[in-house]
């Protein structure tokens, strides 16, 4: 019972390793098996089934993904550390060709808790931006046109290299996302409108509520925060806290 752990590592890197090397991105039990000397019996205990074994190997990538997250380097500039995020991404997906693509596949029938994680990583390093002036776009907009084209482009490297060729693809495409999303800090800026404002101030009051207000005035600050900052909705004031 003590060697299953260890078994069940040993299982999922002979997947993957099969999964890398497969033509039709698909794996036999039996070689999985195979690979780490068990018997299936040995398979179908830990994962049940192939299904199984796949879940287990998606779940197995996004947790190594959110954990190397976990140790990036944390500077004083949070664009800065936008940027290492979204080209450590990139890294993750050309070191994990195909656990990356198990990982984003739209034929996954149910979606990792892990994947939600990943959304809420990059939220919290926007939200940093947010707090120095740096966002011109509300935060959780900012993260969906982040990280969909930060997944996009890493999938488009991974299935098509004989198409994208470009080596500065991923940096052309993060810049030109990045300056529809970010703006200059506050006190460099020369735009006088009112949402770079509003949504630095809506994210200073998430991180630290003033107690000078009551929770339904905060919830209504927040809320005319997000209109001003342009989101037509009210994201802002259902995630106060």
């Amino acid at each position: 019972m003590a060697a299953a752990p260890s078994l069940r590592v040993r299982m999922l890197q002979a997947a993957e390793q099969q999964l890398a090397a497969s033509q039709d991105h698909d794996i036999s039990t039996r070689a999985v098996c195979e690979a780490v000397g068990v018997g299936q019996p040995a398979l179908y205990r830990l994962f049940g089934d192939k299904a199984g074994l796949l879940v287990a190997l998606v779940d197995h990538g996004f947790e190594r993904y959110v954990q190397r997250k976990r140790t990036l380097e944390k500077t004083d500039d949070a664009v800065a550390d936008l940027r290492a995020g979204w080209d450590d991404h990139i890294a993750f997906a050309v070191e994990n060709p195909a656990a990356y693509r198990l990982m984003f596949s739209p034929t996954l029938t149910r979606q990792p808790e892990a994947q939600q994680m990943i959304f809420e990583l990059l939220t919290a390093t926007l939200e940093r931006c947010a707090r120095e002036g740096a966002l011109r776009l509300p935060v959780p907009l900012a993260a969906q046109r982040i990280l969909s084209a930060n997944i996009g482009v890493a999938l488009a490297m991974l299935t098509r290299p004989d198409v994208y060729t470009d080596p500065l693809l991923s940096a052309g495409v993060r810049d030109a996302v990045f300056a529809a999303c970010l703006d200059v800090p506050a006190q460099e800026s020369t735009d006088s409108g009112v949402a770079p404002v509003a949504i630095r101030l809506a994210a200073q009051l998430r991180a630290a509520p003033s107690s000078d207000l009551g929770e339904e005035e905060r919830r209504l600050l927040l809320k005319w925060l997000g209109h001003l900052g342009g989101q037509v909705t009210t994201v802002a004031a259902g995630r106060a806290r």
